[in-house]
């Protein structure tokens, strides 16, 4: 395969997962914000941070307002990680590679691109913000069903299924992270309801309330809720269920090419790092500063990829 295609699509499904990622750091913003009854602008400082996006916000607006910062995360065009920004990214990579989509795939991608573009192209109401998030993403499921139910299992959908679980990895870190940002009001509220509450939000903008409750105890524990995003591999926005499907996936690429390039060494040994790991030994290590080593290794995989695979060749 060229290496224009590979890139292609991997960067179609990141682009897809980050849409909806976004949508879903968004949603858990607004959610902490409305468990709090002295809830201020500066709370989504923490949401922008995790976005990775503090400084870019800062370039364009001259004071941190929550309207503004759902607006920048939500449809700004100069921010290149806004869901929109993403949405148009993503069609513009399908496009690119057309012909090695199937009509289904590029039928749904095309017709998310036009709904959002629609939804997207004025600034939203407060009252709007839950509806639009469901549709972002409802649209990014029917893309992924679309592809799962009609591609064939060759290299084509290895590096679209890479490039949707090294970006799936990424957010959920990173909406974890918005629980490190979003400050209680004191320490003596540490295992409160608030901060139960706080926790809860960051299951329910991850649609994964249920699925808690059906693993774990009825009652929200912070570390039960770590250990279920990071460590439970039968989570699939968990970061051992994303490194599964990660190095099953490039797995199949080592063999189809009989070659094994640093990034199957380095995506192996985050795998086996996480199997390894405890919710205690996360927690005594610093829940946050565990979540950027990760990222890092996350984001050191994807350029072993890129340049492993000549991307840009």
């Amino acid at each position: 395969m060229l290496g224009r295609t590979a890139n292609g699509l991997y960067w179609m499904f990141r682009y897809i997962e980050r849409a909806e990622n976004i949508a879903r750091l968004v949603d858990a913003g607004q959610r902490m914000s409305l468990t709090r009854s002295d809830a201020v602008d500066d709370d989504w400082d923490g949401v922008l941070q995790s976005a990775g996006v503090r400084e870019a916000y800062d370039e364009v607006h001259n004071k941190l307002t929550g309207t503004d910062a759902i607006d920048y995360l939500m449809r700004d065009r100069s921010n290149p990680s806004s869901v929109m920004s993403c949405i148009e990214y993503g069609r513009n990579n399908a496009r690119m590679v057309r012909t090695a989509l199937t009509r289904d795939t590029w039928e749904a991608t095309n017709e998310c691109w036009i709904e959002l573009k629609s939804l997207l192209g004025k600034k939203l109401k407060t009252a709007e913000l839950p509806e639009t998030i469901d549709v972002i993403k409802r649209r990014a499921g029917l893309i992924r069903g679309a592809f799962h139910g009609s591609m064939l299992r060759n290299e084509l959908y290895n590096f679209a299924r890479i490039g949707t679980f090294i970006e799936r990895a990424d957010n959920t870190a990173r909406i974890l992270d918005v629980k490190y940002y979003v400050l209680l009001p004191s320490v003596s509220h540490v295992g409160s309801s608030l901060d139960n509450a706080q926790w809860e939000s960051i299951l329910r903008s991850v649609s994964a309330h249920r699925a808690y409750k059906w693993a774990y105890d009825p009652e929200y524990k912070p570390a039960n809720i770590a250990d279920f995003l990071i460590l439970n591999g039968q989570m699939p926005r968990s970061l051992a269920y994303c490194y599964e499907k990660i190095v099953s996936n490039i797995g199949y690429l080592s063999a189809e090419h009989e070659k094994k390039l640093p990034a199957h060494d380095t995506a192996e040994a985050i795998r086996q790092s996480l199997q390894k790991l405890t919710i205690k030994r996360i927690m005594d290590q610093g829940l946050h500063e565990f979540l950027e080593d990760f990222v890092a290794h996350n984001n050191k995989l994807g350029a072993e990829i890129s340049d492993g695979y000549r991307f840009y060749e």
